[in-house]
């Protein structure tokens, strides 16, 4: 599988939805958010809750987070998540115990033992990893809203201008 090429679909899938630019564009923000911050398992499910919530796209939302949060993307993010929160709460986490709980929540077992695992790390460490997933997410969703934004209304203005009869 060709990673250029499975990119230029899914931005094209997505420069192709129907919709106004802003409802597209915070759907997609809304899916950098998500898949950025340290909540795997309930990815699609908090996309679905905040698009319906703010009248946005869920299909952008699904598509920005499945091209930010992916196999390669899993451990900086965790990482950098760690980092963040540590400096940002009075918790401190190590990275081994993230990476032994993220090994069983990405391994093939069903969504309650998912939760369970998840619910072992304890809330300091909950809270360390939210509060450094969502400071890390959040430029990075500001940032995807209005580049989403400029690229589907240009990409709309070219389409238009070749429709044009001379």
């Amino acid at each position: 599988m060709n990673i250029s090429r499975t990119g230029k679909y899914y931005l094209l899938k997505l420069l192709r939805l129907g919709g106004s630019p802003h409802a597209i564009a915070l759907g997609a923000s809304i899916g950098v958010f998500i898949g950025i911050t340290p909540t795997v398992p309930l990815h699609t499910i908090a996309i679905l809750v905040l698009t319906l919530m703010t009248r946005s796209s869920f299909v952008a939302g699904i598509i920005t987070s499945w091209l930010v949060c992916n196999p390669l993307t899993y451990i900086p993010q965790y990482y950098l998540s760690l980092v963040i929160g540590n400096l940002v709460t009075p918790y401190h986490l190590n990275w081994s115990r993230i990476k032994d709980v993220l090994d069983m929540v990405l391994a093939d077992i069903a969504f309650a033992e998912r939760m369970r695992h998840l619910a072992a790390l304890g809330y300091e460490a909950i809270i360390v990893m939210l509060a450094g997933g969502t400071l890390l997410a959040l430029p990075f969703a500001l940032l995807s809203y209005y580049a989403c934004y400029y690229t589907i209304v240009t990409f709309r203005k070219k389409r238009r201008e070749k429709q044009v009869l001379k």
